[in-house]
């Protein structure tokens, strides 16, 4: 049973990070999800979404994953003593969904501004895992440089980029299918039938040659 730490920015693609919340809050191997939305971040979900996320706990649990969850827990992005700011508190995993390049900059500088970026610093000093999902197009070489300056730290850097493999015939496809890979990465079991299992066509084509 894993206890996650959601993080929502001010970058487009809140749609990512309700998705994720819905499946987290669905599964059986979650016991725990932390979601603190930064200030930018609830009106992006706003514009985007058309979603209130502004008021008290349940109505933000409602409005994104459509019900009231025990396994939710909302922080407010200024509560520096919330329980995702400490070291001691155990959370398998972090992931900031979608990532701005503000938060970015701040979690590669070490400054924090708020509990996302409090969280965010201390996943890192714990040696724990931190996902971000930075959303901009395209980046700049400071932006890059940041990426790369977290990535040797051990942040995995997943860009919201979908894939085209398995054939994607609306936008939901492409985005149940974006959101289930960053399921993978945090380790959480799922029943998405579009993983890439080899090209039948390359491997007959394989058993020819070797014929």
């Amino acid at each position: 049973m894993k206890s996650i730490t959601v993080g929502i920015t001010g970058a487009s693609g809140s749609i990512y990070a309700q998705r994720l919340l819905v499946y987290l809050n669905e599964s059986p191997d979650v016991s725990r999800v932390d979601l603190v939305i930064s200030q930018a971040g609830v009106r992006v979900v706003s514009e985007e979404l058309g979603l209130n996320v502004a008021g008290t706990e349940a109505r933000v649990v409602r409005e994104l994953i459509g019900e009231v969850s025990d396994k939710v827990i909302v922080h407010s992005p200024g509560d520096i003593g919330a329980t995702i700011a400490s070291g001691s508190y155990l959370s398998d995993a972090m992931i900031i969904v979608p990532c701005s390049m503000g938060s970015l900059a701040a979690i590669a500088g070490g400054v924090t501004r708020d509990l996302v970026h409090r969280a965010a610093d201390v996943m890192l000093k714990e040696n724990r895992l931190l996902i971000l999902v930075p959303r901009e197009t395209p980046f700049n070489a400071i932006q890059l440089e940041n990426m790369l300056k977290l990535a040797r730290l051990g942040v995995r850097i997943i860009p919201a980029m979908p894939s085209f493999y398995h054939h994607p015939k609306t936008i939901d496809d492409l985005i149940e299918h974006f959101t289930h890979r960053l399921l993978d990465h945090l380790s959480v079991a799922h029943e998405q039938k579009t993983r890439w299992d080899g090209s039948r066509k390359s491997g007959r084509a394989g058993e020819r040659e070797s014929g």
